[in-house]
């Protein structure tokens, strides 16, 4: 009986080893972003080891730490023991910039890659039957159709059209799920009013306001925002041709409170142009800068991105625009640090404090979302959402991980 026990005592211990292996290995994240001679911040247990084939990768002879001693891309393999491969890992190694933080509030409108399906509905035929042309296609909510008989599908107005060209004849379809290009074929339903449907509502574009985050003077590129723009029906990124950053006019400032996030209100008719936009990734939107009066950038604070180890916990600044003016700087402290987080924009957390800022907004609102937090006279990151169960608190995203995608921008 004994025995028995011991055994399985044994068996438990031996599992519960191997499932720390495991999460150990699944927390070891694809890509990591670092400056030129940061440590490299990696949590590893006992026998996982890592690797690089061009000796970049060099240790602290007093604390064994890590640091990429090379400006690039490196690739790094991670090892069991020094015998078992388990994967790679992707380094990007950016080297000390210089931004000028910002602050303003913008308006941002963005144009998909073909259109975006965003609900489905039954038809009502010229025979007052009810349809579903859609059914059994494949197709679903959050995909983007880009092509139908292999004519390429910019604006709903080409859909439309297109459907209407085809007197309820099949349509080729290729459309986008999860990032696969997918065909189907739907026959249109004519309805009463001499049109041609499929059933599907789709959207070609989208429109609001957010905070400009930093300039590149090198590039001439910019970030905003922290976060991605997601379709308001789907929840999905919006895969994006093209955008503009424009000048934005504030309307009304909605007070946040626990438990009811506020929101900046703004307008994006009849301003000027700020820039075109490249990209929209869930670490925030990046282009180019094509007119930057627009922006009344005081190109006297131009500062260097923290490294991670440099951001501390405690007091820092956020710069935001809340007056159609004047950039203003809050303060807010920072009260907790996940330096080893590169999968996605919660990479601290924040709490406002400034008691001017508290009685304007109530904290962080929608529309504050890239506002950059400067600490000990370096750009330390940019506020990226609310919690919203405490209007005062809230996540920011590193800088280094806005200036990875700032840096691709071509």
């Amino acid at each position: 009986m004994y025995k028995k026990f011991g055994k399985k005592i044994i068996l438990l211990i031996i599992l519960l080893i191997i499932y720390m292996y495991v999460l150990a290995i699944h927390y070891i994240p694809d890509e990591i972003t670092i400056f030129e001679g940061e440590k490299l911040s990696l949590k590893t247990i006992f026998g996982i080891t890592l690797h690089s084939e061009d000796e970049i990768l060099t240790a602290s002879a007093n604390t064994g730490e890590k640091t990429i001693s090379k400006v690039g891309s490196e690739k790094l393999s991670i090892n069991l023991f020094d015998k078992l491969f388990i994967k790679n890992v992707e380094v990007s190694v950016l080297p000390k910039t210089t931004v000028v933080p910002i602050g303003n509030i913008a308006g941002v409108k963005l144009y998909t890659s073909g259109v975006l399906v965003v609900g489905m509905s039954e038809i009502e035929g010229e025979d007052k039957k009810t349809y579903k042309p859609y059914e059994n296609t494949g197709i679903e909510e959050g995909d983007t159709i880009t092509k139908i008989n292999e004519v390429a599908i910019h604006s709903t107005d080409d859909l439309i059209e297109k459907i209407n060209m085809s007197k309820g004849k099949p349509l080729e379809i290729e459309y986008l799920h999860d990032e696969e290009t997918k065909e189907c074929s739907i026959t249109p339903v004519k309805t009463n009013s001499e049109e041609y449907k499929l059933g599907l509502w789709v959207r070609d574009s989208a429109a609001g306001v957010g905070t400009v985050t930093f300039y590149e003077p090198s590039t001439k590129n910019f970030g905003a925002l922290g976060h991605g723009i997601t379709d308001i029906d789907t929840g999905d990124l919006l895969n994006i041709s093209s955008g503009e950053f424009v000048t934005a006019k504030i309307l009304n400032i909605k007070k946040g409170e626990d438990g009811n996030p506020g929101k900046i209100q703004g307008t994006v008719e009849e301003q000027e142009t700020i820039g075109e936009i490249a990209k929209n990734t869930a670490f925030g939107i990046y282009g180019k800068i094509k007119d930057l009066s627009s922006l009344n950038i005081d190109m006297s604070k131009e500062m260097e991105v923290a490294l991670r180890d440099e951001i501390k916990l405690g007091k820092a600044t956020i710069l935001c625009s809340l007056d159609n003016q004047n950039i203003e700087e809050y303060e807010i402290e920072i009260t907790k640090i996940y330096r080893e987080n590169n999968y996605n924009n919660k990479s601290m957390e924040i709490k406002v404090t400034d008691e001017k800022l508290i009685e304007k907004t109530g904290g962080i609102i929608q529309g504050m979302s890239g506002s950059p937090i400067i600490q000990n006279g370096k750009f330390v990151g940019a506020v990226t959402h609310v919690l919203v169960n405490s209007a005062t608190e809230g996540y920011a995203i590193f800088g280094d991980l806005m200036l990875k995608q700032s840096k691709e921008v071509k």
